[in-house]
């Protein structure tokens, strides 16, 4: 896959763009009331934050806005029956990965390029795919959503579980393969100790929520299949090196699993799960988001025990690129106050004030426009967990999610079929070659009715 280039930011510009950026923009129309739907933070300082950039914003413009927080799980459900139903509200913090591809490629969307256009050269370019969809009844591409914070994958590491297998931190290696396999002796050092319930890994070896497509695209780029789905919307399944690394990322994936090292309870986890089991100690390793060290940020002993880890190196000692998540929020076609709606996300996008709402979160989320986390110390100077995690996210290489490319992609990770491809491996008896040979086969199927005729 060729990479996306960087956007040149002129640094020289960027201060004073900020500063013309995040004067409070107001709206001209009478007091108007919008409604808002955002996913509920895992910490209460997320749900504070998002309360006061919208008291922030009501103060600024006069309008008002009805905010309604709802847990991740069942925001997906409600956004889905009310696109469905034609009742929708006016604007959606989108809560998977899915949802903006597939609703933009139908058409169900209103295009807010005019709100990200005028800021987009801030942003680190990873970011601005993941919103700007293809829509295939106007055949062309554009914003459908409003980039508003990201995330790439770091590993989270418990130091008092490694020292007490009579290592530390610092032995691990820091290439791929010798990375991941370090974990399994951990193990069987602790258990021999008699920590019976200990497990390796907390990888998500589920068909349940969005992370397992996360964890499968982190494995398969680190084995060479980055292109699997390029930036044009094409699927690259008949490419016998993307087939190889598909592969290789099934049997690293499953094999822990199916030799122990892994908690068997796995295939039930919801996205939560693997941060649960890490809180509980149950296992030793996770990959996952910065979200695992926030949900314990006011317990300093667990709080520091955690190593925050990014990406190890590839086996041929070269920079792996990490997935990265972004959200943000859209406004449904059928929204009732589309001028309040737009009026609201042109004030929050403003760098400093979104800035100051994804700090006020503790940082769950990186801001994703590199040269205003730069300027704040917040990001790079204050913790070095957040450092840790700044760094893979906006310094290190990021790929966006492949449903950036195409909807197909998205539909793939809603029917889990990667997922599928694991667990044909784990509990069918299939071989790993197998596995990826059906999942190729069923991807290929999807694909054929995302035909993209216009990158």
């Amino acid at each position: 896959m060729q990479s996306i280039p960087r956007r040149s930011v002129l640094r020289n510009s960027v201060a004073l763009a900020a500063a013309a950026l995040t004067r409070p923009h107001i709206a001209n129309a009478a007091v108007t009331t919008a409604e808002v739907w955002w996913t509920q933070g895992f910490v209460q300082e997320e749900d504070v934050a998002l309360r006061k950039l919208i008291a922030d914003y009501e103060k600024a413009s006069g309008n008002k806005i009805e905010e309604n927080i709802v847990p991740f799980a069942p925001l997906r459900q409600k956004m889905v029956s009310a696109i469905t139903a034609g009742v929708v509200p006016d604007i959606m913090e989108y809560a998977d990965f899915s949802f903006l591809p597939l609703n933009a490629w139908d058409d169900k969307l209103i295009d807010v390029s005019d709100i990200v256009e005028p800021i987009k050269s801030l942003y680190i370019d990873t970011a601005l795919p993941a919103t700007y969809s293809y829509n295939n009844v106007l055949k062309k591409r554009a914003y459908y959503g409003v980039p508003m914070k990201c995330s790439a994958v770091p590993f989270n590491i418990w130091r008092s579980l490694i020292e007490k297998a009579g290592y530390k931190v610092e032995d691990i290696p820091n290439t791929w393969d010798a990375f991941l396999d370090f974990f399994m002796p951990v193990q069987d050092k602790l258990r021999a100790k008699g920590m019976r319930n200990i497990y390796a890994y907390g990888y998500q070896l589920t068909a349940n929520g969005v992370d397992p497509g996360g964890l499968f695209q982190g494995f398969l780029m680190a084995y060479g299949g980055k292109g699997l789905v390029t930036p044009d919307g094409k699927l690259h399944t008949e490419d016998p090196h993307i087939r190889e690394a598909a592969i290789k990322a099934i049997e690293k994936l499953t094999t822990p699993y199916k030799k122990g090292y892994v908690p068997p309870g796995v295939v039930n986890w919801n996205d939560a799960d693997d941060n649960n089991a890490f809180h509980s100690k149950l296992v030793v390793m996770d990959f996952d988001g910065f979200s695992t060290e926030v949900a314990v940020y006011n317990n300093k002993a667990e709080y520091d025990d955690i190593e925050t880890r990014g990406m190890p190196l590839g086996n041929d000692g070269k920079e792996l690129p990490s997935p990265m998540a972004v959200f943000g929020a859209l406004i449904p076609k059928g929204a009732k106050n589309v001028t309040v709606a737009r009026d609201f996300l042109k004030y929050a996008v403003q760098p400093n004030v979104l800035n100051e709402y994804l700090k006020g979160g503790l940082g769950r989320w990186v801001i994703p426009m590199p040269e205003i986390a730069k300027a704040d110390p917040f990001w790079f100077h204050e913790d070095p967990h957040r450092t840790a995690f700044a760094e893979e996210t906006l310094t290190h290489p990021t790929v966006p999610l492949y449903q950036a490319f195409n909807p197909a992609m998205a539909q793939i990770d809603a029917e889990h079929v990667f997922s599928i491809a694991m667990l044909d491996v784990m509990n069918n008896g299939m071989t790993p070659e197998q596995a990826i040979d059906k999942a190729f086969k069923r991807a290929e199927e999807i694909f054929s009715k995302y035909p993209i005729a216009q990158a």
